[in-house]
């Protein structure tokens, strides 16, 4: 996510050139052709300007859904956030045992457990998907082969939260965040039967597991089920179609003399902004696939992580994720 109050009008053109450079180019011939043929090939701008019209409609509908994406997953992890420090102070407060060094560890290791999950599903949200952007990950924060090394790296992060036997188990199940969820399960069950928490105790542990279950849920259904590509499609080909029409439009406009030439700039210029605007939606549609506008997550468990080992009043805590180059993980 980028963290600075803009984006520079340098880094927005960068990012977006190819269909000004492109506009340019193609309005160029169009241009030339029409002066030196010389061929007639101007069309009425009133009718193109209906069709730009009802693209701009389709591409504002197409950006206000990826943007609710966007946002919905941001609510969700917010609902983590919550969740997460709702589970680890009850955590604190209702494990009880005569023997302090016990009940420490006890709530040490639900509570490292609770962080091996945040871990688990980050590193699973950061799966790729055919329909994402993987070969334009962030260069340095993330990378394309994330995939591929997924149970290297997360075994990496998560090996000194867990019993050995326990991730080995783990490393073996296609979800593993959904595993670590159902031993928190198992294991408070377990500490019930033992009297290390009342009845209710359990019942309000076992709902804040429940809570983190459908938060789960949630974000798989957003990274699963892509922005519906029927749409998607639409807007990219209208956008190419109108494009396509803009040069003989505008050759319309500037008629006569060496005014035809302005054609080429603005042409470029409308094509330019259309295609930037599909593009933002574009990029908006995947909140987790780790592009310049997802959802920081990783920053995100790191400051839950915080909080978490602060209740166990651990002082060796990991520093808060810190934004490169204006870019937030």
């Amino acid at each position: 996510m980028f963290i600075k109050r803009n984006y520079g009008l340098c880094m927005t053109f960068n990012w977006s050139k190819k269909s000004f450079l492109y506009g340019l180019l193609y309005a160029g011939v169009i241009t030339a052709a029409y002066e030196f043929i010389p061929l007639n090939m101007a069309i009425p701008w009133q009718p193109l300007s209906i069709v730009g019209i009802a693209v701009a409609f389709y591409l504002g509908f197409k950006n206000n859904s990826s943007y609710d994406r966007t946002w919905e997953a941001r609510k969700i992890w917010g609902g983590i956030v919550n969740n997460s420090r709702s589970f680890a102070s009850a955590v604190m407060a209702f494990v009880k045992t005569e023997n302090t060094d016990e009940a420490h560890s006890i709530k040490q290791t639900l509570i490292y457990r609770h962080i091996a999950w945040l871990t688990a599903l980050r590193y699973q949200l950061r799966l790729s998907r055919p329909w994402e952007h993987t070969n334009e990950r962030l260069t340095g924060l993330y990378v394309p082969t994330v995939c591929e090394a997924y149970f290297d790296s997360l075994d990496k992060e998560i090996e000194n939260l867990l019993r050995p036997e326990e991730l080995e188990q783990l490393k073996r199940k296609t979800n593993m965040a959904t595993q670590l969820l159902t031993t928190q399960t198992q294991k408070l069950k377990a500490l019930k039967e033992l009297n290390y928490l009342t009845e209710m105790e359990h019942f309000r542990l076992q709902e804040l597991i429940g809570s983190l279950f459908d938060e789960q849920g949630k974000c798989e259904r957003i990274k699963n089920f892509p922005f519906p590509r029927q749409y998607a499609s639409t807007a990219l080909w209208t956008t190419f179609v109108f494009s396509a029409l803009v040069p003989f439009g505008l050759l319309d406009v500037f008629t006569e003399g060496t005014w035809v030439w302005l054609t080429v700039p603005f042409s470029a210029l409308i094509i330019w902004i259309f295609f930037l605007t599909e593009k933002i939606g574009d990029y908006s549609e995947n909140p987790f696939e780790g592009t310049y506008n997802d959802v920081p997550i990783t920053s995100i468990a790191r400051a839950i992580e915080i909080d978490l080992r602060e209740m166990l009043d651990e002082t060796d805590v990991p520093p808060p994720i810190k934004e490169e180059n204006g870019f937030l993980m």
